[in-house]
């Protein structure tokens, strides 16, 4: 009704009505005003599309410890050699093991203990730079002169993993690569995820594959029990909470273990390994740390727990965590499944590997004083909630039964070898022959 009577009256102002203009000339600016809008969301809505697209189908910005591709750089008659020389073994009875992680701490104790005593070591690590490479180099060469030759490659390089059982038919892997570090992981979650489940997954694809199928010996983590406050801690307590993405990466492995046990026949062993430290250690770990930082008179920080109480690690030096991998894989039975398909039950074991005795971290800083002659700046403050927990404590009682598991280091006396060892390697800037 009003919008007739406004067409109806006659204009405002005095003057000659004019006369309307055809109705099908509105409807064209209508219609044009409408393409046009049509348009320019079109263009917008595709520069959006665009925009997404390019986000996230670009590589993601680097991180302070980048994977790298490492394509072919491994194959040929001269690296087959290579790699059928190191992994032989001396006698009849001593194992083929493939060590991965063999340039990280354990990995290059393990592997040169094991070519040692005469069984065939291959090593394979992916140099990544978590921590600096150099030491990881150094280990590198260390091992070349044992004659363990460590291939540049990655565990999630499913092609690479082929050749290498096609290769050398391993009775035994140990398994040792990892994103290692509880802080880290709220940097770069994703690098934990693609080392600790996606690289095991695939290394345990290519052990069931393979034919024969080897025991599998792999590094679990003392951080699997997570926020549990039943001490010591035992192989059968709840490891249901993790307080850390690392511990919930090695629970998972825990369990991706199982079931390749229960599927593939798999034989599998968890070692739990409590705070490992000495001779070749780790720079992210707070007794290298604080030596260098002491040294150097910087302020090192010393947590306490929320209630004021001591921080406390079990503390396990790398030597007794030697003796307890090779006395796993000693023990490990056969896997029973053969090209994938399983032929009976396999065994399946979780040991606890620590030193059962914790020492309070301002312990440990008393000790690293007395060692280096220097007075440390400390500077205590509250434990941030950063994936730490307030102790470790091992029950090794399951280890010692099964593999004769006796750890024989106190704190002070693996430290003393470690600041000696380290002393050493940074005086020179590298390793001197015959310094370990």
């Amino acid at each position: 009704m009003v919008q007739q009577m406004n067409e109806a009256s006659p204009p405002s102002t005095p003057g000659k009505l004019k006369p309307e203009k055809p109705h099908h000339i509105h409807r064209f600016r209508i219609h044009s005003s409408h393409s046009r809008l049509t348009l320019f969301t079109s263009l917008f809505l595709a520069f959006i599309l665009l925009i997404f697209l390019f986000t996230f189908t670009s590589p993601p910005p680097p991180t302070t410890a980048p994977r790298r591709v490492l394509g072919d750089s491994w194959g040929g008659s001269q690296w087959e050699r290579l790699v059928s020389k190191s992994a032989r073994r001396n006698s009849a009875s001593g194992h083929t093991v493939l060590v991965t992680g063999a340039a990280g701490f354990v990995g290059a104790h393990v592997s040169l203990a094991l070519k040692r005593r005469g069984d065939g070591v291959l090593g394979i690590d992916n140099f990544n730079r978590y921590y600096d490479p150099n030491l990881k180099q150094a280990r590198k060469k260390l091992l070349e002169r044992a004659g363990v030759f460590v291939v540049d490659g990655d565990i999630n390089d499913g092609r690479l993993l082929k050749k290498l059982f096609d290769v050398v038919p391993f009775t035994h892997v140990m398994h040792l690569a990892a994103q290692a570090g509880v802080r880290y992981a709220m940097q770069n979650p994703g690098s934990y995820v693609h080392s600790n489940i996606a690289g095991f997954v695939n290394l345990l694809e290519a052990c069931k594959s393979a034919n024969p199928q080897p025991a599998v010996v792999w590094a679990s983590s003392s951080s699997v029990y997570g926020l549990n406050s039943k001490v010591p801690f035992s192989e059968k307590d709840r490891t249901d909470q993790p307080a850390s993405l690392y511990a919930a990466t090695k629970k998972a492995g825990e369990e991706i273990a199982h079931s390749y046990n229960h599927i593939y026949g798999l034989s599998i062993t968890a070692l739990r390994f409590f705070t490992v430290y000495g001779p070749w250690g780790r720079p992210d770990m707070a007794y290298f740390f604080f030596t260098k930082d002491i040294l150097k008179g910087k302020v090192i920080t010393v947590y306490e727990s929320p209630d004021g109480g001591s921080v406390a690690r079990d503390f396990t030096y790398i030597d007794d965590v030697v003796k307890g991998c090779l006395g796993a894989l000693d023990t490990a039975k056969k896997s029973t499944g053969s090209g994938g398909k399983k032929k009976g039950s396999a065994q399946f074991r979780v040991f606890n590997l620590g030193n059962t005795a914790p020492v309070p971290v301002s312990e440990l800083v008393a000790i690293l004083e007395k060692l280096l002659k220097v007075k440390a700046k400390k500077k205590i403050l509250p434990m941030p909630r950063n994936g730490d927990v307030k102790f470790t404590h091992a029950n090794i009682s399951l280890a010692h039964r099964d593999l004769g598991y006796i750890p024989t280091t106190d704190l002070e006396t693996g430290l003393k070898k470690f600041v000696k060892w380290y002393l050493e390697f940074y005086s020179t800037g590298f390793y001197k022959k015959g310094s370990w």
